[in-house]
């Protein structure tokens, strides 16, 4: 029942950001992969991952703020109930020897306690405080951390991935806006316990990409022209993450010059996508006798490029 901001060593008031920039320091360093003789460093893990997950959902962390909800995201005692006994302004109440809190009178001659908690808490009639109340639950299992290699289309197409759990492989379906760092809580798939079992925690990496690469929520590429295309103009076929598109190549294009294919980036939170930036490479042929006799007889090739540099 950890408090979640001490667990990540972030104040009260922390923006998002700063909770995200805390919990990816943490899980950094604590990663099961980085800590394999280090069976503490696991379970802090699972700890510093349960904080973030409470923190990062609103309506859980207004909750936990207000005390509704205690640091493990269960319900905090109700009517002011405390670790010893009744609280929340608790008084004696009449002959009956009950007590009167709130303008409610507990406990005296015309009250059933048992009647009261039995719908609350699971008492047996007659049994007052016993099953449910007073009384710890049996603890569920241990989480256990994953590492999963996602390659990098499929997670810049969100295909589904298998992982191979304890209890046998499964199918998880990839969030959109995920980047390496990102995890994902299986619910009930971890290590088997007396109250049920714990959660798998996968923490997802995007393998790189021999020619695509990410910025922010667009995908660049560096696409190669041959002279003629560069100078001519037309269309070229051009490699996405989804499968080849044909791209206008305009006249006169250098090496440098970036053009955009819109909605062919990184699946973002939203449910759009960011776009590709292809950048063109102009290829010039080595020891071509004819380009070399055609460019030294080329009136046009006695311009500065460089002038603008003042050179």
């Amino acid at each position: 029942m950890a408090d979640p901001y001490q667990t990540l060593g972030v104040a009260r008031g922390a923006s998002e950001a700063d909770i995200k920039k805390a919990y990816r320091k943490l899980a950094k360093e604590l990663h099961p992969d980085r800590n394999a003789d280090n069976p503490k460093a696991a379970e802090r893990f699972a700890q510093v991952t349960s904080a973030y997950d409470l923190l990062t959902d609103k309506d859980k962390r207004a909750r936990f703020d207000r005390g509704e909800i205690d640091g493990d995201g269960n319900p905090t005692a109700p009517f002011g109930f405390g670790a010893g006994g009744m609280g929340g302004g608790a008084r004696p109440g009449g002959p009956g020897g009950g007590f009167r809190s709130q303008g409610f009178e507990f406990g005296g001659d015309n009250v059933d306690m048992s009647d009261i908690f039995e719908g609350l808490f699971g008492g047996a009639r007659g049994g007052g405080f016993t099953s449910g109340f007073g009384r710890r639950a049996p603890e569920r299992g241990a989480n256990v951390a994953y590492r999963l290699a996602v390659p990098f289309v499929d997670a810049a197409t969100l295909a589904p991935q298998r992982v191979q759990l304890p209890g046998g492989a499964i199918e998880i379906k990839l969030p959109a806006g995920l980047e390496s760092g990102t995890q994902m809580r299986l619910a009930g798939k971890g290590e088997q316990g007396p109250g049920g079992p714990g959660d798998a925690l996968v923490t997802i990496e995007v393998e790189p990409h021999r020619f695509f690469t990410r910025d922010g929520d667009d995908i660049r590429i560096d696409l190669p022209i041959s002279i003629k295309e560069a100078v001519l103009g037309g269309q070229v076929k051009a490699p996405t993450v989804d499968k080849p598109v044909m791209l206008t190549i305009p006249k006169g294009a250098s090496s440098g010059r970036t053009l955009r294919l819109k909605g062919k980036g990184w699946p973002k939170k939203g449910g759009e996508r960011g776009d590709q930036l292809v950048t063109l490479q102009v290829v010039v042929p080595a020891n071509d006798a004819d380009l070399e006799r055609f460019v030294a007889d080329w009136a046009g090739a006695e311009g500065n490029p460089r002038a603008a540099l003042g050179v």
